[in-house]
């Protein structure tokens, strides 16, 4: 089939996993039955090998239009013809009572009538296991050593060595489903679903969404975007756990063609104050315990061990990285990881953004318990007893530890967040040593961290380049967002990486790779998180400063165009605007939500001069 533009795909979903679908209503991507369970349909990582689950119009000269249902995840692909229309909506049904783990197909012809040809060929386990196929009075059943699927249709199947095919034609007005879902059995299965069924869970499922939507309690400026973010957010939960997972995808490349390749399907403790932070501002308080209740598990969990950067799902620690030899990769982008290596990786920034998360939640949310805190005390030890070294730093780098300045940053938050937390419950805390390392990793900041020629806060104490990182010290309260050496380390950071910055098309790098050495081969795309850091650290300077205030929106209203066509954000950016990097990237929407919010709210009290001279 080859390759589609990452930015060409729609995501869905149920809390338990995803699928994303292209334009052309192809599903390329589908794990089961978890987020990071082996993959059904890979195609996006081989489109030979991987497998896929594409419907089509078969009537020429047809172009392609994809939206979400209004304030939904239920995603619909349409085929516009000149003589018909019809489309395919696409969802895995949500609620009370609705089943568990189907992916429902709705094929309809809205205008005169439309031919369609469905091409379902499953590859199991990443493409490694083999499969064969029996065809049912219900449709038919894909049987493998560890995973059965089945297709569940009225439309007569074709059988090949693949899989299934078939191709029928619908008069205007008519509709067929296709239920692709998980059984037990390898023979006649029961699986029979009537028409009028699918029409009541696609109903369901539009009504949980909306329902759910409504506690959201933005109403300000890019509404659409702020709840499109807030959507993909909870489809990539996982509501048995509570945990969040940093993009439903693996090894989509940095660098096309390169080794940048990751797999983020498991959940950061990074993300954790970000992420705290995002869903309590829009009111889904529901979601913000879940997580954290995650996050005081993994805490209970440490014993004597230190925190791990990246857990799973379900809360293990192993997660060693292998490779997918088999697999050709996206557009040829070798390697293909399964598991993330940076586990057992020292970074010395989570405490910091755990202490802020829980600091948070215990303010908005709910008190925590002087349990949790025993274990807070243990770990905040931990960060005055190391806090000197060297680490790997918050982009995982693999070039070997340095004095990471954003890391010691964090460590700071994690002192300063828990001397505010231990002064607002009046918990028992070493509130001496705590004051003390926390002043001293202040003055070692300034003194270790800026550098005077090129008036900058850098990447590693005593280091002559940028990191992105440094753009969130107003935004952890480290320092004042007006002060000279944060409005100096802005003007450095907008700079193109050839004058020693970090800005391209106001569109932010997280370091220059050229420069710094993370142990990589290749280039990489600008960071799109980053770049929504940018504007919440010149909204914050624009609170005194209208220019720069002015400088924030552009740059915001500027990025926001860059999303595709459904409003969602891959990892990184080409230069171009071509999406790079595993999508879409929880972390970005996250820090959309918070630029947005921050924004609005600083513009709104701006309004008596809404325009700067």
């Amino acid at each position: 089939m080859g390759y589609q533009p990452i930015s060409n795909y729609g995501i869905i979903g149920n809390m338990r996993t995803t699928a994303l679908v292209g334009l052309n209503a192809s599903i390329d991507w589908y794990c089961f039955p978890k987020h990071d369970s082996p993959s059904v349909f890979a195609a996006l990582l081989d489109d030979e090998k991987g497998g896929f689950f594409q419907i089509t119009s078969k009537t020429e000269d047809v172009t392609h239009k994809q939206f979400y249902w209004p304030e939904t995840n239920v995603l619909v692909t349409r085929f516009l013809s000149k003589t018909a229309v019809g489309e395919v909506v696409d969802f895995m049904p949500v609620g009370t009572d609705a089943p568990k783990q189907w992916l429902i197909r709705q094929v309809r012809s809205r205008r005169c009538s439309m031919r369609f040809r469905m091409t379902c060929y499953p590859a199991f386990n990443y493409g490694r296991d083999e499969h064969h196929t029996k065809l049912v009075d219900e449709g038919a059943i894909f049987v493998s050593d560890n995973l059965n699927m089945a297709l569940v249709t009225d439309v007569e199947l074709q059988q090949d060595d693949r899989g299934v095919t078939a191709e029928f034609v619908l008069e205007e007005g008519e509709s067929m489903a296709f239920i692709f879902r998980g059984v037990d059995c390898t023979e006649d299965c029961n699986l029979p679903i009537s028409q009028d069924h699918a029409e009541k869970l696609f109903e369901q499922t539009v009504c949980f969404w909306r329902s759910w939507l409504s506690q959201s309690v933005y109403r300000g400026l890019w509404r659409g975007m702020v709840e499109r973010s807030a959507l993909v957010l909870k489809l990539l939960t996982y509501e048995p756990t509570g945990a969040i997972i940093a993009a439903p995808t693996t090894s989509l490349p940095e660098d096309i063609g390169g080794e940048r390749n990751w797999d983020y399907r498991y959940t950061w403790l990074r993300d954790a104050a970000f992420t705290v932070y995002a869903l309590l501002r829009l009111g889904f308080t529901q979601e913000a315990h879940a997580f954290m209740g995650w996050i005081e598990r993994r805490c209970h969990e440490v014993d004597g061990k230190m925190l791990q950067v990246i857990y799973t799902i379900d809360g293990s620690r192993e997660l060693s990285e292998t490779y997918l030899e088999h697999l050709s990769g996206y557009k040829n982008s070798k390697p293909v990881r399964l598991g993330n290596g940076a586990y057992d990786q020292l970074q010395l920034d989570i405490y910091g953004e755990l202490m802020d998360s829980v600091y948070l939640f215990n303010k908005y949310g709910t008190q925590i318990s002087y349990d949790f805190w025993q274990h807070l005390r243990r770990l905040l030890d931990y960060v005055c007893d190391n806090f000197y070294l060297s680490d790997d730093g918050v982009w995982e780098s693999r070039g070997g530890r340095e004095h990471h300045v954003y890391s010691k940053l964090m460590c700071w938050v994690a002192l300063d967040r828990g001397l505010r937390l231990a002064e607002k419950r009046s918990f028992p805390a070493d509130r001496d040593t705590w004051i003390s390392l926390r002043d001293r990793i202040y003055e070692e900041i300034f003194e270790k961290g800026w550098n005077e020629e090129l008036e900058s806060f850098v990447q590693i104490y005593g280091g002559d380049t940028l990191d992105a990182g440094c753009l969130i010290m107003p935004l952890v309260f480290f320092m004042a967002p007006n002060d000279p050496r944060m409005i100096k380390t802005l003007e450095r950071v907008q700079k193109p990486p050839r004058e020693g910055g970090l800005t391209v098309n106001s569109l932010v790098y997280r370091y220059n790779p050229q420069t710094s050495s993370d142990g990589l081969e290749g280039r990489e795309g600008t960071f799109n998180l980053c770049t929504f850091w940018l504007v919440e650290a010149l909204t914050r300077a624009g609170k005194t400063d209208p220019e720069q205030l002015d400088k924030a929106r552009l740059i915001f209203e500027e990025m926001l165009s860059y999303s595709n066509h459904l409003g969602l954000y891959a990892e990184e950016m080409a230069v171009n605007g071509v999406a790079l990097g595993n999508f879409p990237q929880a972390f970005t929407h996250i820090a959309l939500i918070s630029a947005a919010w921050n924004l609005n709210e600083t513009l709104e009290a701006h309004s008596s001069n809404p325009c700067s001279s």
